[in-house]
């Protein structure tokens, strides 16, 4: 029996998603998508997506979804008792998207080991092309549903990430991984889906200097 069962730190973008994939072709056996929301738990913290995308996420991966609101004053507290839960549940390793940023790396490493929590890193370091590379040559469809407005327009809303895109964003100067919150995406197909999510795009809202897509599950 594998002994390596792992929560992931869930966003529903491409990092998360490509992480969760390289984990398990890596041996390791996903038990729960772990989510962080706002307080008021409509709304993915960093993301923006409903519940409902995410438990279609979930759905179709096969992987229960596990959410707990937080404002950013509550965050680590409300992370540490998902993971204390997850760990009641013999669930012993985390997995997460993080690239390069040194500072989310010592956070998440401390955090975990809180609780008692293996951190694993499945694109720590790797290039930040060689990723985008790695998840179109998967298969992953990524959809961008959040820009940053001082660094792209809004056009890019609704963009589907492609050899194509990634020369646009990199036109306006940002990194095509987003990895410094210029942009954000929610994966609707690839390897780890066992059929697509459909989404419906509703508008747009503005948020503290970012523009989010409203998006909903498009009902076929």
């Amino acid at each position: 029996m594998n002994s390596k069962p792992f929560f992931s730190s869930w966003s529903g973008g491409k990092d998360s998603a490509l992480a969760f994939f390289k984990a398990c072709k890596e041996g390791y056996r996903p038990e729960k998508l772990f989510t962080m929301f706002e307080e008021n738990a409509e709304r993915s913290r960093s993301h923006g997506l409903p519940l409902d995308v995410l438990k279609a996420q979930a759905d179709s991966i096969g992987v229960p979804l596990l959410i707990k609101g937080a404002s950013w004053e509550t965050y680590e507290n409300q992370f540490l008792e998902a993971a204390a839960e997850m760990k009641e549940e013999g669930i012993t390793y985390g997995v997460f998207g993080d690239i390069d940023l040194e500072d989310h790396l010592k956070w998440v490493e401390n955090t975990c080991s809180k609780a008692g929590i293996h951190s694993c890193h499945p694109l720590w370091k790797m290039d930040r092309r060689a990723v985008l590379k790695e998840l179109l040559e998967a298969g992953f469809e990524c959809v961008i549903i959040v820009v940053k407005n001082d660094k792209l327009p809004d056009s890019f809303l609704g963009k589907k990430i492609t050899k194509e895109v990634i020369l646009e964003l990199e036109s306006y100067g940002v990194d095509a991984c987003g990895e410094e919150g210029e942009f954000h995406t929610v994966a609707v197909n690839g390897p780890i889906f066992s059929s697509p999510i459909h989404l419906r795009f509703n508008g747009i809202h503005v948020e503290a200097g970012y523009s989010f897509s409203d998006v909903s599950l498009l009902n076929r």
